[in-house]
């Protein structure tokens, strides 16, 4: 596999430079010295940003753009063996790195690369650690999937040893990784487009936590079903969390304010305690923070920084996040587009103020879809009022005979008071005609459903 180094820095071509995670390594690589070009389908803020920061950058993906001084090409998943760059690569014979790869060899170049791992929670998680390092000072480098709002950015280029990515599992893009310290979440059904089942996503973070060295650190949730076979045969300490005192970092005397701000006592080894305040609700958040509060602790951070920074944590652009309001209504933005996501934003609801709630929801891919349809209708059941947009298609094409009107059909079997339009019109139309003040909307899902929320508030 080709390898890079800071210390000579070559020509990089990024393939599909504008999304958040090439677009992160991209700036990563062009403050280190690195001559970056690139390519996509349009503008956008983040291809602006690069070309801002030097980036040569073609729209229009064409066998033209791979010129012969380009020494190395990027690419994501998401490229066809099609796409007429790709296969001009293949015939220059250029060396080639997936996204994962790229992202596995910059991590060598760090003393102490952290990865974040799980199903879900993943950005959240891997934000909240990011806002700890920076308050206690250590100059982390970080890619993250998602805007952090305390660095109006999804990167940074720090000076010191710490470098934190998160790790996603999908077509096992993280097992190109090298991670001193691993953390993993959750494991959880999803991706199934890609994954054959459960066993095979275990073992796939089973071979994840194999990646460790002996020198690491995996910190774990406890709570996962026999976490146990996911650690087995790994080199290094296993440190867990959870909700019980069976396990190494647990929470208790939890409690919430009038807006749903959420405080408990952290316990860990050695008599370890830590009084914390979350800066953003939901029950799944503690979770988080107990993960990010025994990383903290095995780096000897100091206690104050990771409080200060969990008080403030507001999260990362949509994750519960707040647009504005319209004639009194609350508009809520949020990336859950898994039934476990959506029950924990749910969950948070039922402590933030409101008087009726209504989640405006649009399913993301087909296969998602057809493989959790029962699991979205009974959840999205626990709404007071649903509405539903066409299915977001992202990477697939539809071929397997889903739609979102058979989730509607599921809901309102169960009971719920579901609506679905095929326009993002005529969700706005209906959701003008019928919010009132008082009201919490929340638009839901992976694709561009926040779209709705924005033209409702003008921004």
């Amino acid at each position: 596999m080709y390898q890079i180094h800071f210390d000579k820095p070559i020509h990089i071509h990024f393939i599909g430079i504008g999304g958040i995670s090439m677009s992160g390594l991209a700036e990563i690589l062009l403050s280190e010295g690195f001559p970056v070009s690139g390519s996509d389908n349009k503008p956008s803020p983040l291809t602006e940003m690069l070309t801002e920061k030097g980036a040569v950058i073609k729209y229009g993906q064409r066998k033209e753009n791979i010129t012969n001084d380009i020494d190395l090409v990027v690419y994501t998943s998401a490229i066809h063996p099609d796409n007429p760059e790709f296969l001009a690569v293949q015939e220059k014979g250029l060396p080639s790195l997936t996204r994962a790869e790229l992202l596995g060899q910059m991590m060598r170049q760090y003393k102490t690369p952290i990865a974040v791992s799980g199903t879900h929670g993943k950005t959240t998680t891997t934000a909240m650690i990011s806002d700890i390092l920076l308050q206690a000072g250590t100059d982390p480098t970080l890619s993250i999937g998602g805007i952090l709002k305390s660095i109006g950015g999804n990167y940074r280029v720090g000076g010191s040893e710490y470098f934190v990515t998160e790790a996603c599992e999908y077509t096992n893009s993280f097992l190109s990784f090298f991670p001193k310290i691993g953390i993993i979440l959750n494991v959880q059904e999803d991706h199934l487009d890609f994954f054959k089942d459960l066993a095979d996503i275990r073992n796939s973070f089973h071979s994840f936590a194999k990646l460790l060295p002996e020198d690491g650190c995996l910190i774990i949730n406890g709570e996962i079903e026999n976490y146990e076979g996911l650690t087995e045969g790994t080199a290094c300490p296993v440190v867990t969390f959870g909700m019980g005192s069976e396990f190494d970092y647990y929470p208790t005397d939890i409690s919430y304010d009038g807006t749903g701000k959420l405080s408990f006592t952290c316990h860990g080894p050695g008599g370890f305690t830590l009084p914390v305040t979350l800066g953003m609700p939901g029950d799944h958040n503690i979770s988080n923070a107990l993960s990010a509060i025994a990383l903290s602790h095995r780096l000897n951070l100091a206690g104050s920084a990771v409080c200060e920074a969990l008080s403030l944590f507001k999260g990362t652009d949509r994750r519960f996040d707040y647009k504005g309001q319209i004639a009194g209504v609350t508009v809520i933005d949020d990336y859950a587009h898994h039934p476990t996501e959506i029950k924990a934003t749910l969950q948070m609801v039922s402590h933030y103020p409101h008087k009726r709630l209504w989640c405006v929801f649009q399913p993301h891919t087909y296969s998602r879809t057809k493989s959790f349809l029962s699991e979205f209708a009974q959840v999205l059941s626990g709404a007071q009022h649903v509405v539903l947009a066409d299915i977001f298609a992202a990477r697939e094409t539809d071929t397997l005979g889903i739609s979102s009107r058979d989730l509607q059909r599921e809901i309102t079997s169960l009971g719920g008071d579901c609506h679905y339009f095929s326009t993002f019109d005529e969700i706005e139309n209906f959701l003008l005609e019928n919010c009132t003040a008082g009201d919490l909307l929340i638009t839901m899902g992976a694709g561009d459903v926040h779209k709705i929320g924005e033209n409702l508030l003008g921004i």
